[in-house]
């Protein structure tokens, strides 16, 4: 496969396909659209209505067609992405024309597409419930809206009304059964973030689905809440996400996201491969079917079959999979020192002996200041610690290439382009063979490696990401806990390494 080209990559693991089927394991058939939007070229000039209508019509009219082709395939649910319609860049007073109306929920049920009349300023919400009624299938696209509001409230707009990120969810009958304000926003100036955190379920007959937005990702509201607290297993996630590796590539956290919580993510991106935005995927806990493409500037239908239940999919063996699953031994034969040990013999410069390498040294990833540690030799383990996480790796490179990989740490609170805590071990190919060169965006690699990674870490929100060359992704064959370690291995893979981590998020420390 050329993996730079443009692809649809389903990957199935097969270990006991014939016991699920076996199972009679349920499945309803979902879709997102990867869309390379039609933007706004003036989107900070002010516009009228009408005008406002005629350009996102162009962007809704490809969704129309998306529809129709997904209803033919037997579509139950399908999600458009995030700043899809209308674009993005815009100011407060720009987009204002560009917003619908939504009705407070004391004047609902309501179907857009039967009652066209019922209220000024729907006509995008009107088109997508016409959508979904006519294509039988329960419709999720992203708008901004608008929402009248009381001065008495003191995060009311001057103007009276909030201007909010919006997801709406029309059902197959084209009623309007839920919405979601963003409250992550990512430097969005035209929107207001809400006065209160949503946590939005909605149900069909097929599956409970929960709603959220891009940059809410990376936070602990609402999403962690919704699979805690109210036990959503399906999450629906338009995004408009721009790559970065060697962390935060989209299809890399989607992924993540979905092994690391056991849960069904259906996540739809824009598609503009100037701006870094591509992929997009159906992700289980252990199949996914994804897209991602930055030569073209082509939009994707992907159509796949979700598990009703995402458990159910698992192999006998692989509970160790679940995160947050405390795992009495590891899956393999190499000894490992235990952190608390380790911690004290840093003082040393050595841990457990001969076999552990100390030469660290410091470079800037993701905007952050990890310690790394390189890998010298083809094969061995080595350690590196930065305030209360030390990281290991065991590892063979199976060929003799010359690229230079490193493992990091880092321990702290990220501030650039927004502000979280993070824990994180990370073993990435460098940039070039110099270490100033560690921590570089990466795409390809030869280096085929089998490695155990490992680490301490005081939060026990983990997500075990590896992306190989041509940024395809791979699932590790075990990964769990040991006390306070996360480790996860893998074999040897069919394409070099570009990035194996475990991506710990700290967000009591936020």
């Amino acid at each position: 496969m050329d993996s730079i080209s443009l692809r649809l990559i389903i990957q199935v693991f097969s270990c006991c396909l014939m016991v699920r089927i076996g199972l009679g394991i349920e499945y309803y058939v979902a879709a997102v659209y990867e869309h390379h939007s039609i933007l706004n070229p003036n989107s900070t000039a002010l516009s009228d209505r009408k005008s406002a209508l005629e350009f996102m019509s162009k962007n809704l009219d490809i969704y129309e067609q998306q529809v129709n082709i997904a209803a033919k395939k037997g579509v139950q649910i399908i999600v458009f992405p995030e700043d899809g319609i209308h674009g993005f860049n815009y100011s407060r007073k720009s987009i204002y024309r560009y917003l619908d109306f939504l009705p407070p929920s004391h004047l609902l049920p309501w179907n857009p597409c039967v009652e066209p009349d019922k209220f000024q300023d729907t006509e995008v919400s009107q088109r997508l419930s016409c959508m979904a009624r006519e294509g039988r299938m329960f419709v999720v696209a992203n708008l901004g809206t608008k929402v009248s509001c009381e001065h008495v409230d003191p995060k009311c707009p001057t103007d009276g009304m909030y201007h909010f990120n919006t997801n709406v969810v029309f059902s197959d009958n084209g009623t309007l059964v839920a919405s979601y304000f963003k409250q992550n926003l990512y430097f969005e100036y035209a929107f207001d973030t809400p006065p209160h955190v949503q946590h939005v379920v909605f149900h069909t007959s097929f599956a409970t689905f929960g709603l959220f937005t891009c940059f809410d990702i990376l936070f602990y509201e609402p999403v962690v809440t919704l699979i805690e607290k109210h036990h959503v297993k399906h999450l629906v996630y338009p995004t408009a996400w721009m790559n970065q590796l060697p962390l935060l590539s989209s299809i890399q956290i989607q992924r993540a996201f979905a092994t690391g919580f056991n849960v069904n993510i259906l996540a739809a991106n824009i598609h503009h491969k100037t701006l870094g935005m591509t992929g997009s995927g159906i992700f289980s806990p252990i199949h996914s079917s994804y897209y991602y493409d930055m030569d073209s500037e082509n939009g994707q239908l992907i159509i796949a079959k979700v598990p009703v239940d995402p458990s159910e999919e698992l192999c006998p063996g692989d509970e160790e999979q679940v995160s947050w699953v405390k795992s009495e031994t590891f899956k393999d034969n190499v000894l490992y020192p235990s952190s608390e040990t380790c911690h004290l013999e840093d003082r040393k410069g050595h841990c457990g002996g001969s076999a552990w390498e100390n030469a660290s040294f410091h470079s800037e990833m993701m905007y952050d200041n990890f310690t790394f540690v390189p890998l010298n030799t083809s094969e061995g383990t080595v350690h590196v610690c930065a305030e209360a996480v030390c990281c290991y790796v065991t590892y063979h490179k199976q060929n003799t290439s010359n690229e230079l990989y490193a493992l990091g740490v880092f321990d702290g609170l990220h501030t650039v382009h927004g502000q979280y805590s993070l824990q994180i071990c990370a073993l990435v190919k460098c940039g070039g063979p110099n270490i100033t060169m560690c921590g570089q965006e990466v795409t390809h690699a030869s280096s085929i490696l089998t490695f155990h990674l490992w680490g301490s870490f005081s939060t026990k929100y983990v997500f075990p990401m590896i992306v190989t060359s041509g940024v395809n992704l791979q699932l590790p064959d075990h990964w769990g806990w040991r006390d306070n370690n996360c480790y996860m291995s893998k074999g040897a893979m069919e394409m070099g390494l570009v990035t194996a981590a475990l991506y710990g998020r700290y967000y009591e420390r936020d």
